[in-house]
């Protein structure tokens, strides 16, 4: 009784191995290594060819398969991605699937969608258990992110590329104030579900970042965005925590109970941040920030278990805040 047939993933495994070594692979020695079928090694060759891409040919002379590339003077290496998509590959591959979904299809992009999406769906469900259905067992949920114009999107990430000058009617949430601003866009940011636009302000002559969903109207001008060096950019406005921007940077210095510390410990709040073990198994975590706003959110999210040892107003801040708290749920006296 001859050995049971290896699964396709080992299969086409395999078969990617002999053809990335170069040689012509005989047909022959594929059914005799494989033990499969004539019509399996058929569907295998067709599965790498034409849903993974993989340049396969037939050459008569030699009875067998080789990659068409190798055929000539280079060589390449091809992989199956099903097989080794990494966690952060999948998150990848289903944002986009999410981002996309949400586009309107009217625009530009419409006719050339459809087929992006089709081939990430091959990708994520390349090499997975037949009927898993990857795209539906695995989830990428968005929390809190709001809605934006298209029109005005479009307006601002043409004013991007071309390198042109926006003026825009801007609603600051934190203060209801609204305001015109003449922009020099320089990037556009994805954070936290919810787009932003690093911009020159010419009003404030400053960098600052703007949400995209809080622009209620916005002009392409016909003139040229100043440009501001990319280090400059990385360090104004990715030194500190969070999307608000300042120069002058500061370093929060939190600790965490024993308890939320196996949670946070694993957290990346910062790419500067810098996190420690004590003796009494609480996690000691330093991160740069330059406005404290969206740090005091966070740290808010872990009371009671978080303590702010330094500095003073970034404490002074989070207390106020909790009592401010307390007042409005009727549970302080003044």
């Amino acid at each position: 009784m001859g050995k049971r047939e290896l699964a396709q993933t080992d299969r086409l495994q395999k078969i990617r191995q002999w053809l990335a070594a170069g040689r012509c692979v005989p047909r022959e020695r594929m059914l005799r290594d494989l033990e499969v079928s004539v019509s399996t090694l058929k569907r295998d060759i067709a599965f790498l060819r034409d849903r993974l891409n993989m340049p396969i040919v037939w050459v008569n002379e030699q009875a067998g398969w080789q990659l068409e590339l190798q055929l000539g003077a280079g060589t390449a290496q091809y992989e199956i991605p099903g097989l080794w998509l990494t966690a952060e590959e999948i998150h990848a591959l289903l944002t986009m699937q999410h981002l996309l979904a949400n586009l309107d299809t009217g625009g530009l992009l419409g006719p050339h969608i459809a087929p992006l999406r089709r081939r990430m769906d091959q990708l994520l469900d390349d090499g997975a258990p037949p009927d898993a259905e990857v795209a539906r067992r695995i989830r990428v949920l968005t929390v809190g992110a709001r809605r934006i114009v298209l029109p005005h999107f479009q307006a601002v990430g043409s004013a991007l590329l071309r390198r042109r000058r926006l003026a825009v009617t801007y609603h600051a949430r934190g203060d209801d104030s609204t305001s015109q601003r003449e922009l020099s866009p320089q990037r556009l940011v994805h954070y936290r579900d919810n787009w932003y636009v690093d911009a020159w302000c010419h009003q404030r002559d400053a960098l600052r970042s703007f949400s995209v969903d809080a622009i209620q109207a916005v002009q392409v001008l016909d003139r040229s965005a100043a440009d501001v060096p990319e280090h400059q950019l990385d360090e104004e406005l990715g030194a500190g925590y969070g999307i608000f921007s300042g120069s002058s940077v500061q370093h929060a210095q939190l600790r965490f109970s024993p308890q939320r510390a196996r949670w946070v410990a694993a957290e990346r709040w910062h790419p500067n941040q810098i996190g420690r073990w004590d003796h009494a198994g609480r996690w000691l975590l330093t991160v740069p920030y330059a406005d404290q706003r969206e740090l005091v959110m966070d740290i808010l999210r872990h009371v009671p278990d978080v303590e702010v040892i330094a500095p003073d107003e970034l404490r002074e801040e989070v207390l106020q805040r909790l009592r401010e708290g307390l007042i409005g749920m009727g549970g302080v006296d003044e």
